[in-house]
């Protein structure tokens, strides 16, 4: 039997490979969607430029607590200071270089509370090494519970020393500065005085306060320590001898404009001016405004002779008093004649004068006295400057009054300002109390003729040689100036027993450079006086004492008062039918 052939079977087919998927088409988003994706994105980055800054603002702020801040909470306690850094407010100096303000650096006492393990005790032990310290207020502060906490401001270094020695915890020093015044008192006004952080708070250092802190330059003022010394014992002087309630005293150069002298009592010290008494602080020489008296009489015959309606041969009728409704114009010790202009001026004549006064006329008197700076605050260069009191409305009455110093306030800084334009030359020169840089005359606004001016230095030698200023005379100095007693204005009109006595003047009349003034507050008269408060009494003899110690000081030799020739330069006739006097 054949064999019969086997079936093979068939192959496996082979898998066929699977064709790859198509890719999806993109999803085409439209309409909310594509809004709500888009909004998402903008808040997400806005977020993330919001975070960006706040971050910014962090860092910044711990740059400059930790690096650049020197404010309440210190950086660093006790960190030495490198040599040759300057003080933070540079110091201020006289014109001849004496030192009147600087910063020391002093120690300031501060606490983090929360690392003071016994407040109580602390503050007990604190307040036997500070003198002056609370101890209920120690407390309060060292259980504050707060991070820092100021104890005590520009310690000494003995009250350093002593704390120190406690050991107390949580307590440590950080180094600051204090304004220190070595002159004590002297110029307090002027000067001012600074907060405990060295911020001006009044005087220069208030008026100078950006430039104190940004230079390290000295600031030089006007002043002569030498003469501010001596007036402020002058003033002081005769404020004890007329058991008066205040002074001021100035002293200007004519030509130029410097305060050499502003003395203002009561004063103050500067370095604890908290401690004065009430009022202290107030400055009677550029802030207080005063009724001045007949020292204006120097500006109602400047203008009468400089406008041509008055001439020094001749005069006025001062035989009656002037009556206007209620008012009576009378003179304090009346002559009951005919006077001429130099009379009128010499014997101090209301009544002369106010008729002099009506010629020139209101107008052309606002206008004099406008020019001269009396109506106008005083340009000086500290804040405390007092606005001027002046009639309103300025009637017929007015121009009366204010000839001679009454209805009219100023303050004592215009009132020396003013003259010493009518007496050198009639310029005027705005005062200042920063030393210029040159001696020489400063240019300046005219006011007045240089003839008029030349007249009224003859009129106010007068008033020293003849008149009411006789104990204002400093042998060899030439001095020459106007009286002025005023009395002051109270509830209801004037109070007869309180009056400013004032002397103004300016030496040597035959070429003024200088310009003194002392002013009384309420003096009262004593037996030396005759019970008698006026100018010619109080303020006089102070200014004569001044300007006899200031002349040598600053090189002004005494002139020969007979020489022929300053006679003749002085020589006044005081009466037109030819009679003259030598005011030398």
């Amino acid at each position: 039997m054949s064999a019969r052939p086997r079936k093979r079977k068939p192959a496996p087919a082979r898998a066929r490979p699977m064709p790859a998927p198509r890719p999806a088409d993109p999803v085409r988003l439209e309409g909310t969607a594509l809004r709500a994706i888009e909004t998402g994105r903008t808040r997400l980055a806005t977020a993330g430029v919001l975070v960006g800054l706040a971050f910014l603002a962090i860092a910044g702020r711990l740059i400059d607590v930790t690096l650049l801040k020197e404010g309440d909470e210190p950086r660093l306690a006790n960190a030495p200071r490198a040599a040759g850094i300057e003080t933070e407010r540079a110091e201020i100096t006289d014109r001849n270089g004496v030192l009147l303000a600087t910063s020391l650096a002093t120690a300031s006492l501060y606490a983090n509370p929360r690392k003071v393990p016994d407040p109580a005790d602390a503050a007990r032990r604190l307040a036997a090494a500070l003198p002056d310290a609370d101890v209920a207020e120690l407390h309060r502060r060292l259980a504050s519970g707060r991070g820092f906490v100021w104890l005590r401001r520009n310690l000494t270094p003995r009250q350093q020393y002593a704390v120190n020695r406690l050991g107390i915890p949580g307590l440590d020093f950080q180094r600051e500065e204090r304004r220190i015044y070595p002159q004590g008192r002297l110029a307090a006004h002027l000067l001012g005085f600074t907060d405990v952080d060295d911020k001006g708070l009044a005087g220069i250092e208030r008026a100078f306060d950006e430039k104190l802190r940004s230079s390290a330059a000295p600031l030089a003022l006007s002043i002569d320590v030498r003469i501010q010394h001596l007036v402020r014992q002058e003033i002081h002087r005769a404020v004890t001898e007329f058991d008066a309630i205040g002074a001021t005293g100035i002293v200007m150069d004519a030509r130029t404009g410097e305060v050499l002298a502003m003395e203002s009592l009561p004063d103050f010290d500067p370095n604890d001016p908290a401690a004065g008494p009430p009022g202290a602080r107030f400055n009677r020489a550029t802030l207080g405004v005063y009724e001045m008296g007949s020292t204006f009489k120097i500006f109602t015959t400047a203008m009468a002779l400089d406008s041509g309606t008055a001439t020094l041969t001749d005069g006025y009728d001062a035989s009656e008093p002037i009556r206007v409704a209620r008012f009576v114009i009378r003179d304090y010790k009346p002559k009951k004649r005919w006077l001429s202009i130099p009379e009128i001026f010499m014997y101090s004549s209301n009544i002369g004068t106010v008729k002099m006064a009506l010629d020139v006329g209101t107008a052309e008197q606002q206008e004099y006295l406008r020019k001269l700076g009396l109506l106008d605050p005083s340009p000086i260069e500290i804040s405390e400057v007092g606005q001027p009191l002046i009639p309103a409305p300025w009637r017929e009455i007015s121009t009366m009054t204010v000839a001679y110093g009454h209805g009219i306030s100023v303050s004592p800084i215009q009132l020396v300002s003013a003259v010493g334009a009518v007496a050198d030359g009639g310029v005027m020169r705005p005062p200042t109390l920063l030393r210029r840089e040159s001696s020489k005359e400063v240019p300046g606004k005219r006011v007045i003729s240089e003839q008029t001016s030349e007249q009224m230095r003859r009129l106010l030698r007068l008033v020293v040689t003849e008149g009411t200023g006789r104990n204002a005379s400093a042998p060899g100095y030439l001095v020459g100036g106007k009286t002025g007693t005023a009395e002051k204005v109270g509830v209801g009109g004037y109070k007869q027993k309180a009056l400013v006595s004032s002397f103004v003047g300016a030496f040597p009349m035959n070429d003024p450079r200088y310009v003194v003034l002392v002013a009384i507050d309420e003096p009262k008269g004593n037996a030396r006086t005759f019970g008698y408060a006026t100018a010619g009494w109080v303020a006089a003899p102070a200014v004569g004492r001044i300007v006899a110690r200031m002349g040598p000081m600053l090189g002004l030799a005494p002139q020969d008062e007979s020489a022929p020739a300053l006679r003749e330069q002085m020589q006044i006739a005081i009466h037109p039918r030819g009679r003259t006097l030598a005011s030398y």
